[in-house]
């Protein structure tokens, strides 16, 4: 039988953590493995819930941002090394439907080539007591900008501008083909468009899988993200010279709009100043 291992990065969100746990729990096929990799965050712990353990994975912090990309290889290293056949990468605020982990471990077994992106509901705010588990395939509404093929079918040859790393899977021989996610993004953006590219270059594809339905937990945005500026025109750079053309162009062209970035001598710089922008 095919071992499928979930992989998670967590840097606070604890109470969207618990409640992926408990989601991956109730399944109708628990993952062999569920390793949670900790950004520079002590305070998330191993953990037993319904019988499900959770390992914890320690990375630390980078001055620039988060380590994204180097925490997703890290990961995906420790899920193979565990006897993984299969990984599901899923984001933490992400629930996990009711057949999320059956039809990713036999989309992968079938199809070990491709990439399969799963299909993800973004929920509105909770109720007090939380959403409901038992029945939270009931809340079904995928974003509209991304392919659904619809339960139980497929879509193949996707765009790979339209990767999302919030849940998706695919087998070690495809993980190990791929190369994994480029180091050198390091913060907010870029990094999962660039393996989406890089997935093509190196002869896999990607597919969209029906059966695996995601659920995106509600928490406060921006939009666009202004508090990541930096990261996202640093990384932004990056991809453009590694594929020739720039990613998150609604965000840049957001930021363009409100004075903060501008497209100068072929580059996107910073225009807003220093300690203008929350989080700076």
């Amino acid at each position: 039988m095919t071992r499928i291992g979930v992989v998670t990065l967590a840097h606070g969100r604890h109470d969207h953590l618990a409640a992926q746990h408990e989601s991956l729990a109730r399944g109708s096929r628990r993952p062999d493995h569920y390793l949670v990799v900790a950004m520079d965050d002590p305070d998330v712990r191993p953990a037993a819930r319904h019988g499900l353990d959770r390992h914890v994975v320690r990375v630390p912090g980078e001055t620039l941002g988060l380590p994204l990309a180097a925490a997703r290889n890290v990961g995906v290293a420790r899920a193979l090394a565990r006897g993984a056949d299969v990984v599901l990468l899923l984001d933490v605020d992400c629930l996990a439907g009711p057949d999320l982990v059956a039809a990713t471990a036999e989309a992968c077994t079938r199809h070990p080539s491709t990439v399969w992106s799963g299909v993800v509901t973004y929920l509105p705010e909770p109720p007090a007591a939380g959403y409901p588990l038992d029945r939270i395939e009931d809340l079904d509404d995928p974003h509209p900008a991304r392919p659904d093929p619809g339960p139980g079918r497929t879509l193949l040859r996707t765009d790979p501008d339209l990767f999302w790393s919030l849940c998706f899977a695919l087998s070690a021989s495809a993980w190990r083909h791929s190369g994994g996610f480029c180091e050198e993004y390091v913060g907010y953006g870029g990094e999962d468009t660039d393996f989406g590219h890089q997935v093509v270059a190196r002869g896999l594809e990607h597919g969209v899988l029906g059966g695996a339905r995601a659920y995106h937990q509600w928490h406060p945005v921006s939009d666009p993200p202004v508090e990541h500026l930096g990261e996202i025109l640093r990384n932004a750079a990056l991809f453009h010279r590694r594929w020739g053309t720039w990613p998150m162009q609604g965000w840049l062209t957001a930021f363009e709009e409100r004075g903060l970035a501008v497209l100068r001598d072929g580059q996107w710089v910073r225009e807003a100043p220093v300690g203008a922008i929350a989080g700076d």
